[in-house]
C-alpha cells in the first residue's frame, strides 16, 4: 500500500479562491497539474481515473477549477483559452511556492481545450514545465505559441476522431521540442470505448515517468 497525501485544497490567488485536489504518493518527485476541457471541473471523472492511474505510478497529481463557479456561470468563459492559460500559470507558481511540492518537476496534463492552455503555459514558463500530455486535446489553438514549447510533448487522440487528428497533426510539425502524436486505435474523441481511457492512462504515465525525473 502506498502512502498518500489526498487532500482538498484553497488555491489562493489574487482577490479569488480556486478549489483543487491535491494528492502525492510517498516519495513522489514528478507532479502532474490537470488543466481540463471547456465546461468540465477538478471533478471530471476521466481526469480523476487518469490521475489515480499516475498516482498508482507514484506522481503527484492537482486537479483544480480553472474558473470560480461565478466565472463558470459565463458560458464565453469556458473558451478563453487567455483567462485559463493565466490560471493555470498562477497555479503553476502556487505549486512551486509550496513546501509539499516546490522540489517537484512538473508536468501538464491538458484535456480538449485544456491542451491549449497547457502548451501556452508550457511556453511560457520553458524549462521549468518538463512534460506535457494532451487527450484528444486541440494543441492548435496554441499554434503561435508551440515553437518556444521546450517540455517533452505528446499528443494522444482517438483513432476515429477525425478532425482532431488533422488539427494535431498540424500543431506536431510545428514543435520544435521532443514530441509524439499516439493514435489510440478505435477510439472517439472522449475515449468512451471499453478499455481506451485505460490505455491513454498508462501512455500518459509512461511519458511523464520518463520526462519527470
Amino acid at each position: 500500500m502506498i502512502n498518500v497525501l489526498n487532500s482538498s485544497v484553497d488555491i489562493k490567488l489574487d482577490g479569488l479562491v480556486l478549489k483543487g485536489i491535491l494528492t502525492i504518493p510517498e516519495k513522489a518527485t514528478g507532479m502532474v497539474i490537470f488543466s481540463h476541457g471547456s465546461g468540465s471541473s477538478r471533478l471530471s471523472p476521466r481526469n480523476n481515473y487518469v490521475a489515480k492511474v499516475l498516482n498508482e505510478n507514484g506522481l503527484a497529481t492537482l486537479l483544480f477549477d480553472l474558473l470560480t463557479e461565478e466565472e463558470d456561470l459565463i458560458y464565453e468563459n469556458r473558451f478563453n483559452i487567455d483567462v485559463i492559460t493565466m490560471r493555470l500559470i498562477d497555479v503553476t507558481q502556487w505549486v512551486q511556492s509550496q513546501k509539499e511540492s516546490k522540489e517537484m518537476t512538473i508536468g501538464y496534463f491538458g484535456a480538449s481545450t485544456g491542451a491549449a492552455s497547457a502548451l501556452r503555459a508550457a511556453a511560457f514558463f520553458g524549462e521549468d514545465i518538463k512534460a506535457v500530455v494532451s487527450r484528444g486535446g486541440r494543441p492548435d489553438l496554441a499554434m503561435q505559441e508551440l515553437n518556444k514549447v521546450t517540455a517533452a510533448t505528446l499528443l494522444i487522440v482517438g483513432g476515429w476522431d477525425g478532425q482532431v487528428i488533422k488539427l494535431n497533426e498540424k500543431a506536431y510539425q510545428n514543435l520544435n521540442c521532443e514530441r509524439k502524436l499516439e493514435i489510440v486505435p478505435e477510439a472517439s474523441h472522449l475515449f468512451e470505448e471499453p478499455g481506451k481511457l485505460v490505455q491513454v492512462a498508462l501512455i500518459a504515465s509512461t511519458w511523464f515517468k520518463k520526462w519527470l525525473r
